[in-house]
């Protein structure tokens, strides 16, 4: 009765306000509420008129209230109430959708309500409308997307579901097609439980709708204008949607089960079967054809994520012209990991922003209901593990994935969604995992009550069978044939495999963009290439990048720092980091190449330095400089969201379809990359060795010591540098404007391409020093290692190796000393590191009896340790290292400390050779130095 009152009160006021509305202007309301006073009889019965302000609303009219609360009721909450899954009971939820919660009752079942418009079915009785909205929401579909904004997309969704129902109706040619993927994904995975008893296969079964699923989502797109799909997933059902979606052969699969791909002789280290990509073109059923990649992806299960968006998005840009429409990203998640890993989230958020949308993303989720041994009620606090799409808006569908017919109504629909409205769409399909996390782990230790249910569950397969009898759609005999028949052809593959000495798995590189392209050799990674221009073209690209249009307001800083700037160009001929910078990609967009920069803060740069973009003293506008250079290459630079995880797999994926193009991600201060270490070692690292994946990423990592304290002073040197190997990487810390001038073009002027990753300076952005003359940049090359100009060869007993900001302070305490008999030597390039102009340098140093590693890091950080093992032994050099001491912290929060650290490390780089009992006074002195100004 209370809640009768409130609609009383309430709700019978709100449609008299609306209904006075619709008196004054019909267009001034919703349509279904235009539709529902236009059908209503209020000048006949003076029980519906509740024209008169102060009169009694009349019963009749507060049911009609009900009855729309009822059909909103189903729509807002009807998916709770779903027979969703397959297994188990569902929890219950509070209130329920009785007929009491909306203030109806049984008697009113076969009283016609004008509500029905609302549903399209016009006048109807409550029995009806009722069950139309239990067809519609609560059988095996459950919709969420009521919390939309945008009451077009309500509409557009209210008007396909409600229609049909949310029923499938299906051809039986279309029956019989997704009985035939249903098969071959059952049978499949039984074959290889059978024939590879205790091998890891991360088997699909329980979800083996996804296959028929999968492939009628790429049959839709194609007949909605989609070219290409990128897909991403873990390991569940990886084999079985290479082999059944992405045609690649039973015999390659069974040879690789057999151990005949391996390759004793090879650098290639490969990697697990289920972990592996694939790329090829696909026929649909209509003959329409479909280029399809799924990307390789480590046991990180999220991890593919972004560089799935990143390689789509990749493509739009050079590939499809920036059409969204020709290419979609697929994702296929896991229950456990969408709901606990926060990289879904960063993933989300790129949706709508202008340098990561890809035109929405279809994510299927194989909702196993457990996480490896957790159960879901301990793997989440949400309701369902999909709500995180509800941050973003995006419409979530949960299906019981043993209805393959409903599966396959559900990803037609959020295809056709993905293209009117270019947004994401989630699919839950409500599932089991019918083994252990593996086939070798027992399930029953953890969940028993659970695994008897699916013991004894029949497969989707046998359930579809049995559905398609029972209709007549049919018989028995047709389905033991086909089964029988898919059998034998994997047999014979089976037989094949067994039979060939060896088969070698080729990986190709991803499609055309890498023709012209390879994999180097160690000869081609260190060996020299020009990247000079003539003074002609820095003098023309100079004078583009540092004269402003006299028709826009900038902000008067900006036009000083844009004046001493051209004054680089055409005065003084002596450039800064920020002009090096900008002059390399000034000049590779001139000669063709696209050139993208993302990060943080990139467009102004984090030390406001760059300026690549600036922003009108008048107005939000933007004037970007690089973009009067005469060229068709594009231009991309883009502050990105506060993600690195997200955001570095987001530029690994667009270098990746992309290697033509200058793909460039700078951390915010080197060290917030590490937020992204999964993306470093996962991909960026091993890529080449476990997928025969070559990338040309470059990361631009501010790294230094300034008294910045511990998270504002280390982009992790070590931790690059311990992941080199089979030259893998390219590691370098620049000391010039010129040298990072070069080695930004020399990473496109090559004939493959390596990851880069560049130490790059913050204070230096603004040294008087840190400058380059013109000809460094017209005449030069990168230098892997630059010698010293200082210092007497011929008086030289000590040689300095440093690398990056420290050579300055060093610079400063040998000119001041006029320390001639030190000499400070710059290695530019730490991997591959220069080893024979390092001996060349020892050479050359003749009289030298005392070679020094100097670093500001701590001695078990920076480069040492690597360094240290390069040149452990006599043979080569009995390095010895200046740095701070072994920390657990990088560096000290306290100015003044830091101050005293710095110090002691230069001084002790130049103090004069010592006895043994002056080395003893120092090492106890050490520690009192280091820890000067701590209180």
């Amino acid at each position: 009765m209370d809640r009768l009152n409130y609609i009383n009160s309430g709700n019978a006021a709100y449609i008299n306000t609306l209904y006075e509305a619709y008196k004054q202007d019909p267009e001034s309301i919703d349509f279904g509420w235009q539709k529902f006073f236009e059908g209503f009889d209020f000048g006949k019965d003076s029980q519906a008129a509740p024209a008169a302000e102060n009169a009694a609303t009349p019963d009749h009219f507060i049911k009609e209230i009900n009855v729309m609360n009822m059909i909103n009721g189903y729509r807002n909450r009807g998916h709770l109430f779903t027979k969703t899954n397959p297994v188990r009971e569902r929890r219950k939820y509070f209130p329920g959708k009785e007929l009491e919660t909306f203030g109806l009752s049984e008697a009113d079942m076969d009283t016609v309500f004008n509500a029905g418009v609302e549903v399209g079915i016009g006048p109807a009785k409550l029995r009806d409308i009722r069950q139309l909205l239990e067809q519609t929401y609560c059988q095996s579909i459950g919709a969420e997307y009521t919390y939309i904004r945008n009451p077009i997309k309500l509409k557009w969704f209210e008007d396909r579901m409600e229609k049909q129902r949310n029923t499938p109706s299906f051809t039986l040619d279309e029956k019989k097609l997704m009985l035939a993927k249903l098969n071959e994904a059952v049978v499949f995975e039984n074959f290889l439980g059978t024939k590879f008893l205790g091998q890891k296969r991360f088997s699909l079964e329980g979800a083996e709708a996804l296959i028929p699923a999968l492939n009628s989502v790429i049959k839709k797109g194609s007949d909605l204008g989609i070219e290409e799909f990128i897909i991403g997933m873990a390991h569940r059902g990886r084999l079985n949607v290479l082999t059944n979606i992405m045609e690649k052969t039973y015999k390659e699969v069974f040879s690789e089960f057999e151990g005949k791909n391996f390759d004793s002789g090879s650098p290639f280290g490969g990697d697990v079967k289920y972990h592996l990509g694939f790329s090829t073109d696909v026929e649909t059923s209509q003959g329409k054809k479909v280029h399809l990649s799924l990307c390789p992806n480590p046991s990180h299960l999220e991890a593919v994520d972004p560089v799935v968006e990143g390689i789509t998005r990749s493509k739009i840009d050079f590939k499809h012209n920036g059409d969204h429409s020709k290419i979609a990203p697929i994702l296929i998640h896991g229950d456990a990991s969408v709901a606990g890993q926060g990289i879904v989230y960063e993933v989300l958020q790129m949706e709508k922003l202008d340098g990561y949308r890809t035109g929405g993303t279809i994510h299927l989720v194989i909702n196993n209901q457990i996480g490896f041994t957790t159960n879901y009620k301990d793997a989440r606090s949400s309701t369902y593990c999909t709500d995180v799409a509800k941050t973003v808006l995006s419409p979530v569908f949960h299906v019981n994935g043993d209805d393959v017919e409903a599966l396959v109504y559900v990803v037609n629909l959020a295809m056709e969604y993905r293209q009117v409205f270019n947004e994401d769409v989630f699919i839950d399909i409500l599932c089991y995992r019918r083994y252990g996390h593996n086939e070798a782990d027992e399930p029953k230790f953890t969940q028993p009550v659970l695994y008897k249910a699916i013991e004894a569950h029949p497969n989707p397969l046998q359930i579809y069978n049995k559905k398609l009898i029972a209709e007549g759609s049919i018989d028995e005999k047709y389905a033991k044939q086909l089964e029988k028949d898919f059998r034998a052809e994997l047999q014979q593959m089976l037989d094949e495999a067994k039979a060939a000495d060896r088969f070698t798995d080729t990986i190709p590189m991803f499609e055309g963009a890498w023709s012209g392209l390879h994999l180097a050799n160690h000869s081609e990674l260190i060996s020299t290439v020009d990247t000079s221009v003539t003074n002609e073209v820095i003098t023309e690209i100079g004078n583009k990048l540092t004269v402003l249009p006299k028709n826009k307001q900038f902000f008067k800083k900006i036009e000083k720092l844009f004046q001493d700037r051209n004054a680089m160009v055409n005065q003084t001929g002596v450039f800064d980091w920020a002009m090096g910078e900008l002059l390399a990609y000034g000049t590779l967009l001139q000669e063709g190449f696209p050139v993208r920069l993302s990060g943080e803060d990139v467009k102004r740069g984090t030390f406001s330095h760059r300026h690549a973009v600036l922003t009108l003293a008048d107005s939000e506008d933007e004037y970007t400089p690089l973009e009067t250079i005469d060229t068709k290459a594009k231009l991309s630079i883009f502050n990105s969201l506060l993600s690195e995880y997200g955001v570095l797999g987001f530029e690994y994926g667009y270098a990746l379809a992309n290697p033509k193009a200058l793909t460039i991600w700078e951390a915010q201060f080197g060290d917030f990359f590490n937020g992204a270490q999964i993306i470093v070692d996962q991909y960026i690292a091993s890529a080449e060795t476990k997928w025969q994946r070559g990338n040309g990423l470059v990361m631009l990592l501010p790294h230094g010591y300034e008294g910045q304290g511990p998270e504002h002073s280390s982009a992790r040197v070590e931790r690059f540098l311990e992941l080199c190997a089979d030259d893998n990487i390219q590691v370098a810390n620049c000391t010039t404007p010129a040298n990072f001038f070069h080695i930004l073009r020399r990473q496109m002027h090559r004939s493959f391409r390596k990851p880069l990753i560049i130490f790059t300076p913050k204070s230096l952005l603004r040294s008087p020093n840190c400058v380059s003359p013109l000809e460094d940049f017209t005449n030069g090359k990168f230098h892997e290692l630059i010698d010293d100009s200082y210092a007497d060869v011929k008086k030289v007993k000590r040689v300095l190796l440093c690398t990056g900001k420290v050579y300055y302070d060093l610079l400063e305490k040998q000119q001041a000393d006029k320390r001639k008999d030190v000499a400070i030597v710059r290695v530019e390039q730490l991997y591959p590191t220069p080893v024979q102009q390092i001996l060349k340098i020892k050479a050359r140093y003749e009289k030298a009896t005392e070679f020094f590693w100097v670093q500001e890091e701590p001695e078990n950080m920076g480069a040492w340790p690597y360094i240290c093992r390069k040149f452990h032994s006599d043979k080569y050099l009995n390095l010895n290292v200046i740095s701070r001491l072994e920390g657990s912290s990088t560096a000290t929060g306290f100015a003044k400390q830091h101050a005293a650290q710095q110090l002691h490390i230069v001084s002790k780089a130049f103090e004069a050779p010592a006895g043994k009992a002056v080395k003893e006074t120092i090492k106890k002195t050490t520690e009192k130095m280091a820890n000067a100004g701590a209180d």
